[in-house]
């Protein structure tokens, strides 16, 4: 008898009810399933979009893994250093950076920033380059700068405006202010212009100003062997491994960040909107769910005499409850299938035809992954087996008496 429960389940699940209340209830508990299904993955798969396309950004803007002093504003960076980061396999690329804080002046408007000064193999490394919204990226070989949107705002400067020069002021390490008759004592100062702007996201575009390399270690007067940090691409997904070789090169003089733990904050945020937006979805997909209990309870009490006879002849109580379980879970499974079908489809056809635009342009990102896709199916799955097993619970010995 062990295969009883599963065929009647079927036999259940596929005939024609007596009362068609019962097959309208049916009906109604997989389209509620299919539902919730589509609703959970079509948002999941939405956030996800969503998240890809705020990272694209912060992707191209940070390194795979960046070297900074622990101590200090600048370390060495010279002959053997260089060797030995050369002779690693995993290191496709690496970018120097020189990096300080600035004062800058265009016409009648000031503030400070950081000016970042770059090498020509930091683009090989970070592509900041590509994240230019209008102009164009600096030539190392003029005295042009790339500001953020909100450093640009700030000025009111535009791209390209050689009429008007943007003059950028460092002070001078190790002067008296207080000593001083002019600023040329206090402050190296440099005439540029804006090639381009560029944008990324708030945090960036109110802080950074991109500059050739060369520009930045006049300003600050450093040593061509001194920078701020390293911004390393590699080759490998083992960065911990990589990360203490390269901590060995500068006999832990430096610390090394990975991508994520240089934008720490922002995952933090991301994943935890991830983990919200999930529960709350999830707690609205329970709620049509749990249809199927109702369901279940209904069909019980049109099989009441059937049942009688069954436990008559001898069919456990458990074996009872078990097909009315099984029922329930093919409800869930048609539901569930019928879902992700649809949730799968819409998905793709936004990917392709971009049917819902959030500017005239710009369609709405989605991503089809298949962790939301196994995460969906877990989640209805689970809430269809508890609501399946309530639902089963309601065949007890007093009914069948």
């Amino acid at each position: 008898m062990g295969r009883l429960p599963y065929f009647i389940a079927k036999r259940y699940f596929l005939a024609k009810h007596s009362k068609h209340a019962v097959g309208l209830l049916s009906k109604i508990a997989i389209g509620a399933v299919a539902v919730a299904t589509f609703s959970l993955f079509l948002v999941l798969s939405g956030f996800t979009g969503l998240k890809d396309y705020a990272l694209a950004f912060t992707n191209n803007f940070n390194s795979d893994l960046i070297v900074t002093p622990v101590t200090g504003k600048s370390f060495i960076y010279e002959g053997p250093q260089q060797k030995a980061l050369q002779g690693l396999a995993e290191i496709e690329a690496i970018g120097r950076v020189v990096e300080d804080k600035v004062f800058l002046r265009y016409k009648n408007q000031a503030r400070v920033a950081t000016l970042r000064g770059i090498d020509s193999a930091y683009t090989l490394v970070a592509p900041v380059d590509t994240l230019v919204y209008t102009g164009a990226w600096f030539s190392p070989e003029r005295p042009e700068v790339v500001p953020g949107y909100s450093v640009a705002a700030d000025l009111a400067l535009a791209a390209r405006d050689f009429s008007n020069l943007i003059q950028i002021s460092a002070p001078i390490p190790g002067t008296n202010i207080m000593a001083a008759t002019s600023p040329d004592q206090v402050f190296r100062s440099e005439q540029v212009v804006a090639s381009g702007i560029y944008e990324v996201n708030d945090q960036v575009n109110d802080r950074f100003v991109f500059s050739s390399i060369q520009t930045a270690r006049y300003l600050f007067g450093w040593d061509n062997n001194q920078v701020s940090s390293l911004v390393v691409k590699t080759s490998t997904q083992d960065l911990e491994a990589l990360k203490t070789q390269l901590s060995d090169v500068f006999d832990g003089a430096v610390m090394v960040k990975t991508r994520v733990e240089q934008n720490a904050a922002l995952y933090r945020m991301l994943n935890s909107e991830n983990l919200f937006t999930y529960l709350f979805i999830s707690l609205i997909a329970a709620i049509a769910v749990f249809n199927l209990t109702g369901t279940l309870i209904m069909l019980v009490l049109e099989k009441k005499n059937n049942l009688r006879i069954l436990f008559t002849l001898g069919q456990p109580l458990g074996d009872i409850k078990r097909t009315f379980f099984t029922t329930g879970l093919l409800m869930c499974a048609i539901g569930l299938a019928l879902g992700l079908l649809l949730g799968v489809l819409v998905v793709l056809g936004q990917s392709s035809f971009g049917w819902v635009l959030i500017t005239e342009t710009l369609p709405y990102p989605v991503t089809l992954t298949w962790g939301n896709f196994f995460l969906v199916a877990a989640t209805i799955f689970g809430l269809g087996m508890l609501a399946s097993l309530l639902g089963a619970q309601r065949v007890t010995r007093r009914l069948l008496d």
